[in-house]
């Protein structure tokens, strides 16, 4: 059993408690309050004068699959041998030792969304996971839990280059609303064999994640920078009745009425980059508030490694300077994530029965001066600050 006692607890949920405690046992938070009595044989961690908060999740992150110091022989984010690769699957090319893994949990990214790059129109799977454990298996919180799509430039640059499909924004629209139509048929012909399995058509991986789309079963993940793309997802969204959220989300503050009339939540960043391409020309800081006013769900990421993991506090932060009230900046970067991500029910807030991802904070986790000082994972403290000094 573990209590950290005297802290200023960030629940997100349910307020701020000042000089709170929070007492784990096993892997689950199992009281949370003022005034908590701390068994005997428990484990006690003064959290006096700190913050302690749920562990920080990134929703839009390729760390992992994109490792860190090794060149091409470790990037394996993009199938770019096919605009529509809807049957790979993100869990299989996660380095659970990656080095941006480590960084993630050292400094209070406890859980991530690891999905496929943006190359193709149709990316793959991609998994909720813990950024902590020996094996991949042992991380993955949800798999699938999203279907990478993606729209505009990065899908023309890949295709439209050697004179293949999709050369323009039509041809993306088109593939994605083509493999949408393949997958309704796939469905028919399955639920039309049921009492018939000899006209069971051939089995097809990337059909069947499409049908858990059309099922609502999954939500498709769509990159998007420009606001026109954005609408073209929306549009899709409609004429199938999908789940969609917008990646990036860049120009979401042009028409982020539209977002909020038709519930399209939205991830936001990478915030901390500079405007790279023409696509982003039009970023704004001030798009998380913009879009949050508006009545818009906004999570935040870094798309790692475009921008480090570690950095998603300071991202919050920055998005706060510029206009986004701060407790919805707590939950951009906790709650929210872990809804979109599918796991809400089991991390992303402080709550009796939620399992215990919580890291405790030498000051605001917003300041780049803060340091982590625990990092508490599934219950099991995997990391704790030795030097004060550096």
């Amino acid at each position: 059993m573990l209590a950290i006692k005297n802290g200023k607890l960030v629940t997100i949920a349910n307020g701020v408690i000042e000089n709170g405690t929070l007492l784990v046992d096993g892997n689950k938070i199992v009281a949370i309050g003022p005034k908590v009595a701390i068994p005997a044989e428990a484990q006690v961690i003064d959290a006096s004068g700190k913050f302690v908060t749920p562990g920080i999740i990134d929703a839009h992150a390729h760390v992992s699959i994109w490792e860190e110091g090794l060149g091409w022989e470790g990037i394996d984010v993009n199938e770019t041998t096919n605009p529509i690769t809807a049957a790979v699957r993100a869990i299989d090319a996660i380095n659970p030792d990656e080095l941006g893994l480590h960084d993630a949990y050292q400094n209070g990214v406890t859980c991530i969304w690891c999905a496929p790059g943006s190359a193709n129109v149709i990316g793959g799977e991609g998994v909720t996971m813990r950024t902590y454990g020996e094996t991949v298996d042992e991380m993955i919180m949800l798999s699938p839990s999203g279907i990478k799509a993606a729209t505009g430039e990065n899908p023309k640059g890949a295709y439209g280059s050697r004179n293949q499909m999709p050369k323009t924004r039509m041809g993306v629209a088109a593939l994605l609303r083509e493999t949408l139509v393949k997958a309704q048929n796939y469905q028919r012909r399955i639920e039309k064999a049921a009492d018939n399995p000899e006209k069971m058509p051939a089995r097809d991986l990337g059909l069947e994640n499409m049908v858990k789309v059309l099922k609502r079963e999954l939500p498709l993940r769509a990159h998007c920078h420009r606001a026109d793309d954005a609408m073209t997802i929306v549009r899709v969204a409609q004429e199938f009745n999908i789940k969609v959220t917008i990646e990036h989300a860049t120009e979401g503050y042009k028409v982020a009425l539209e977002l909020a009339k038709h519930g399209v939540p939205i991830v936001v960043g990478p915030t901390l980059s500079c405007r790279s391409k023409i696509e982003v020309r039009d970023s704004s800081l001030a798009t998380p508030a913009m879009c949050a006013e508006a009545g818009v769900k906004v999570a935040l990421m870094t798309d790692h490694p475009v921008i480090p993991v570690w950095y998603l506090p300071i991202c919050a932060g920055v998005a706060v300077r510029h206009g986004l009230d701060e407790a919805v900046a707590m939950r951009a970067i906790t709650l929210t994530p872990a809804e979109i991500c599918g796991v809400a029910d089991r991390v992303g807030s402080l709550e009796v029965g939620k399992e215990a991802d919580i890291v405790i904070w030498d000051g605001h986790p917003f300041e780049y001066t803060t340091h982590v000082d625990y990092t508490i994972i599934n219950g099991s403290i995997v990391y704790q600050r030795q030097y004060k000094l550096y």
